[in-house]
């Protein structure tokens, strides 16, 4: 096992032995205590629709099935077992190159069951072919043409799907959309998805200030949930303020980028770091309420890493 690896599973182990999962609403249990019970049943303490959130996806077709490289059929399967009213894809959802030979070559196959509950956001993948192409033409009844960020509701929820790539699209002009649409939709409960995430603590991209901007807008209007994925792996963070500080009323924030393609390690925890899993690949379930949310985050080899319960703010 490499040294990135092991880092990896002993933090995991370290996690799971001191009980750090999201089990209480709006706290975080004990230290030393282990809840199983409620980890396998958070989901259910909440009425509402679930979603699946999860992105860095597919390899390019034809490679090889190892023990942690291209299990995108696993993962499918996974996000498949929640039956979820919709699939929040964050990013590089076809490697190497996103072109639509290789989306219908290699995500088709796995993911692409779920292509019509799916709500995608661009990675930087998906620009190694030029304008996300094969990314915009694979989803064009899921998602409008680029620069390709938009707005929907599930249940009595707001997402607002952002496009991070902001060397490739107009940002600022994008965060006055993002501003004019929170203004204009304003539910108790609401989330923003993107590629890149505001904070991580993986050793290969980690946090990215750059989408600061978009955190400060959604702050105003009061938003609760942060999904990214970039960094392959699973993290969850306390609530957040853009500046790098917990804060009572900042987004619960969510790295899911361990859709199958490849896992990453972690370097020391950034503040407000929580739980952190990069063994297997995993997809991360949310419940949305009318008042609050739950999620669990389940691996392909069965566990249970994480889940919680959560009100809006």
């Amino acid at each position: 096992m490499s040294t990135r690896r092991a880092t990896a599973a002993l933090l995991v182990s370290v996690l799971a032995l001191t009980g750090c999962t999201g089990t209480g609403e709006d706290r975080e249990p004990h230290r030393g205590t282990l809840q199983a019970a409620a980890v396998a049943g958070a989901l259910d303490r909440v009425t509402g629709p679930v979603v699946v959130a999860v992105g860095d996806i597919a390899c390019p077709p034809g490679d090889k099935v190892t023990a942690d490289e291209c299990r995108q059929a696993r993962t499918a399967r996974l996000a498949k077992s929640f039956a979820p009213r919709r699939a929040l894809l964050l990013g590089d959802l076809q490697y190497d190159d996103g072109s639509l030979a290789q989306f219908r070559g290699s995500y088709a196959d796995s993911w692409g069951d779920l292509r019509a509950v799916s709500r995608p956001v661009p990675g930087n993948h998906e620009y190694h072919t030029p304008g996300a192409e094969g990314f915009f033409r694979y989803f064009r009844d899921q998602t409008p043409p680029h620069p390709g960020y938009y707005s929907f509701r599930i249940g009595t929820w707001r997402v607002y799907a952002l496009n991070s790539n902001c060397g490739q699209v107009d940002c600022t002009r994008q965060l006055r959309w993002l501003d004019r649409a929170m203004t204009r939709h304003h539910p108790r409960c609401s989330a923003v998805m993107m590629h890149h995430p505001r904070y991580s603590s993986g050793d290969e991209h980690g946090s990215t200030t750059e989408v600061r901007p978009f955190w400060r807008v959604a702050l105003r209007h009061r938003t609760d949930v942060a999904l990214a994925g970039h960094d392959h792996g699973y993290e969850r963070f306390r609530r957040m303020d853009a500046s790098g500080q917990p804060a009572r009323r900042g987004m619960l924030s969510f790295v899911s980028g361990a859709g199958g393609r490849s896992l990453y390690g972690f370097d020391e925890a950034e503040t407000g770091s929580m739980v952190r899993d990069a063994r297997a690949a995993g997809v991360l379930a949310l419940r949305f309420g009318e008042r609050r949310f739950a999620w669990v985050y389940r691996t392909i080899d069965g566990r249970r890493v994480d889940a919680g319960v959560r009100r809006c703010v």
